[in-house]
């Protein structure tokens, strides 16, 4: 007698949120990046570097997902993400690269499986302390995804949605940002997709065809600078102030300004307050 082979049931498709945007204010967002781009060269020199960056993270990291990250290139990394850079120099002196790389590896190794996104990430955000000092985390690992992969991974940082602080480019682009129902959108992997695939939507029906998902994170971080000017704290003035320029936040939120090519010199805190410095020779070869 032939035996019916048993097949697991398929695994239900994750429930998808409806955001509800706003038009006026993604048309606002869009026509401000685009002005604000001009006068460093036009808007496409930032979807280069951006593409320069993802194909960075991507040849450095390839490696991390077998256990094998080159230190500097880590540090050189870290430098490139605006919301870890200052941070996690404390972190890595009392844990250890080895440490590091370990959790990176867990991270990456089955990205390719982006129904277990949100698992991955709980799981690296718990070998941290479960302090406020450490939600860096979650930022942490949404970076290396994102940067790392970037197609399959839309941006996943707490500035692009934090549901338990209730602020983001989320809540800026939501058509009415007092709307109680947005309070009940998840910060999960899908909620990040479906607000990738809607920002597509709407550049590509606005004309832009090439390069959308490059346009979605430059849009992301123009909304968020914008927010950031608005609000003027403190907080964010330390974390964000330098000498005016329309884009300065823009360029920051995206990890652009995080290495000098010529010096090597880098925003990546060490301990001891110090910035870390790659070998400028060989990020000219």
């Amino acid at each position: 007698m032939i035996g019916i082979l048993r097949r697991e049931p398929p695994a239900a498709a994750p429930e998808r949120p409806t955001l509800h945007l706003s038009g006026p204010r993604l048309r606002a967002a869009v026509e401000r990046l685009l002005a604000g781009a001009e006068a460093g060269g036009g808007v496409e020199r930032w979807v280069t570097g951006l593409r320069y960056k993802a194909a960075v993270f991507g040849q450095a990291l390839e490696p991390a997902a077998r256990g094998e990250l080159d230190e500097q290139s880590f540090l050189g990394l870290c430098a490139m993400m605006p919301t870890v850079r200052r941070r996690i120099g404390a972190w890595l002196a009392q844990t250890g690269f080895e440490t590091a790389c370990a959790l990176v590896q867990r991270l990456l190794e089955d990205a390719a499986d982006t129904r277990t996104a949100d698992a991955r990430i709980a799981a690296f955000c718990r070998s941290f302390p479960a302090t406020r000092e450490y939600r860096y985390a979650r930022d942490f690992a949404a970076e290396l995804l994102h940067w790392s992969h970037y197609e399959q991974y839309p941006p996943m940082t707490r500035w692009i949605w934090d549901r338990e602080a209730g602020t983001g480019v989320l809540r800026e682009i939501w058509h009415d940002d007092a709307d109680p129902a947005i309070n009940q959108v998840p910060d999960v992997y899908e909620t990040f997709l479906v607000l990738r695939e809607e920002l597509a939507q709407y550049l590509t029906e606005n004309g832009f065809f090439r390069d959308v998902p490059f346009y979605v994170d430059l849009v992301c971080a123009q909304v968020y600078a914008s927010y950031i000017c608005e609000q003027g704290g403190t907080y964010l003035r330390a974390e964000f102030a330098s000498e005016h320029d329309p884009m300065q936040y823009t360029r920051r939120m995206l990890g652009l300004d995080g290495i000098d090519l010529d010096s090597g010199a880098t925003r990546m805190k060490l301990p001891d307050g110090s910035a870390y410095t790659l070998d400028a020779s060989a990020l000219r070869q």
